[in-house]
């Protein structure tokens, strides 16, 4: 045992745990901690302008790393304020480990109004969190912090709350440090993995579903190999997306066409929905099971919550998708699942059906995300907002790399790209570029001086329409008219050169393919300002079943309770 303070304990037990950086503000709630870190030359502070940002960029980090992303705040609203990046990192599976400050211990829960006082703090972030934990004396911190990241590592990773009351991290006890918990990969039964090899062996029409679980559990190498040993081709979600190179020939790439209903997609629709087996690879199957009951759904995930949701004719298959993958490749040998002919004439063939049916009709996304495709390296990281060209990308940018593709999955949080950039970027120093609407980035634009601060380089592309476009577009479709919609944006030029940033101007969404690789090349931030106004990007329709979305009408009858 060594005699030390609880914020000394907590560095000491991040340094263990093998964190470098942290993402946060310092606060008066947090002084012991900051003063810990501060003489620990292992970790860095970035100090960020919001706390927002800093959940995002310890988000990206996550993502981009592949290990947990650690941010400090203060208690009450730095919380609340860091809830929205906590959302995200929920959504999209993302290891996140939040240390919130407390009132002071004798305070705690008695709503006497002290400083930063919310009630029950760690359960107003129990829906964003996977667990929870207070810690009242130095000597409890080294327990929590090591099962925080133990929590993170094993099971479904999703965020962590550690909160510590201000004096904690000033007292000093004596106190143990822990090693890093030891951890083992879940893997079925050998039994339920030779089943399951027979029925996939003896399927006619299977076809490989993959979802962010195969990046988290870094399965991409073990999924390519079981795609070309069994010859079946392989769709993936959008938060899978890059599991799987979209180059390859076994790969129909992410989702379907926004416009899958159209007749020129039929086929890749047909697909989906004939497979007599699906595979089920790390993915919650949010839009349900393409195939439907008619199919048989072998589903391999780790959250066993999700592994019979989804339909009843299921198989199973509680595991690490790496792990799960490697030991069930030897059972298909044996059961000669690799004996079919290859499907990649009609893969091809149906991956051509998107780019036609969208050059075809002149869909005003497609040249652009090309411009970006052809400007932007393979290898590059790029985090999308949303905006037309985020939901766009998720079918038609072509990712060759595995976990290079951020997005916000279902949560859907307008604003978190640029920060969540920041943080791959600390964690992937090469390149990253960010791609956002105006009015998404103006949430936190205020973290280009945490960028400029700390030689975080990104390059971060504006589309400038000056207005919250989806939205003004869908309330001049469907009820009679855009409202308040409209907004004042500043010169992002002169923006971002007032933080010392670079700032150059597209005339034309085009000129990215020029302007990208001059971009990359900066030893700066950089801001790109796309206009829009004078293209139909504002008015394209993301998928022809808009219409009958829950946002555009009522219902046609009232649900009873």
């Amino acid at each position: 045992m060594a005699r030390m303070s609880g914020g000394e304990a907590l560095v000491q037990s991040l340094v263990r745990e093998g964190v470098e950086v942290v993402f946060g503000i310092p606060g008066i709630h947090l002084n012991g901690i900051v003063d810990a870190m501060r003489n620990e030359p292992g970790i860095r502070l970035i100090t960020t302008r919001h706390e927002q940002g800093a959940a995002h960029m310890a988000d990206g980090y996550a993502r981009a790393s592949g290990r947990p992303g650690v941010a400090l705040v203060v208690p009450g609203t730095g919380v609340y304020n860091a809830a929205a990046g906590l959302a995200t990192a929920y959504a999209r599976s993302s290891p996140v480990l939040l240390i919130a400050g407390q009132v002071p211990r004798g305070q705690v829960g008695k709503n006497l109004g002290a400083v930063h006082e919310i009630m029950d703090q760690g359960g107003t972030l129990a829906p964003v969190t996977k667990w929870r934990r207070q810690v009242l004396t130095p000597r409890d911190v080294p327990a929590a912090v090591s099962e925080a990241f133990r929590q993170m590592r094993t099971g479904r990773p999703r965020p962590v709350l550690i909160e510590m009351p201000p004096e904690v991290g000033v007292e000093r006890d004596e106190v143990q440090l822990r090693d890093p918990a030891p951890t083992s990969r879940i893997v079925p039964s050998p039994e339920q993995l030779r089943e399951a090899a027979r029925i996939i062996a003896a399927s006619q029409r299977p076809l490989i579903f993959v979802g962010g679980g195969v990046a988290q559990s870094g399965a991409e190498e073990a999924l390519v190999a079981l795609a070309e040993a069994t010859r079946i081709p392989v769709m993936t979600s959008g938060g899978g997306k890059g599991a799987i190179p979209d180059s390859h020939p076994l790969c129909y790439g992410s989702c379907l066409s926004p416009r899958a209903d159209v007749q020129e997609m039929n086929e890749l629709v047909d697909v989906m929905q004939s497979a007599d087996v699906v595979i089920g690879i790390g993915t919650r199957f949010s839009m349900g099971n393409p195939a439907g009951e008619t199919s048989t759904l072998i589903n391999i995930n780790i959250d066993d919550s999700e592994l019979t949701r989804v339909q009843a004719n299921t198989i199973p298959l509680h595991g690490d998708a790496k792990a799960t993958i490697e030991a069930l490749l030897p059972h298909l040998a044996e059961a000669g699942a690799g004996d079919r002919s290859s499907p990649q004439e009609a893969v091809a063939a149906a991956r051509r059906l998107i780019a036609y049916y969208d050059i075809h009709l002149h869909e005003p996304q497609f040249p652009i995300i090309e411009a970006i495709q052809h400007g932007v390296p393979g290898d590059a990281f790029t985090v999308w907002d949303i905006t037309q060209l985020g939901y766009y990308s998720r079918t038609h940018y072509k990712v060759d790399h595995p976990k290079t593709y951020v997005d916000s999955g279902y949560s859907y949080n307008l604003g978190g790209a640029f920060p969540t950039a920041l943080g791959v970027k600390v964690a992937q120093p090469d390149r990253a570029v960010c791609i956002n609407g105006d009015g998404g980035f103006m949430f936190n634009a205020a973290e280009l001086s945490t960028a400029v601060k700390y030689g975080i380089n990104v390059v971060t592309i504006v589309f400038r329409d000056d207005a919250y476009g989806n939205v003004a577009r869908d309330l001049d479709d469907f009820f009679s008219g855009a409202y308040e919609t409209d907004l004042h944006n500043p010169d992002f030029i002169r923006f971002a050169e007032s933080f010392g940033a670079v700032g150059m101007q597209a005339d034309d969404p085009l000129d990215l393919e020029r302007l990208l690789p001059l971009a990359l090349e900066r030893s700066a931030p950089v801001i790109i300002d796309v206009p829009v106004h004078d293209i139909s990007f504002a008015r394209a329709r993301q998928h022809a079943m808009l219409p009958k979305v829950a946002w555009t009408q009522p219902q046609e009858g009232l649900i009873q309770p």
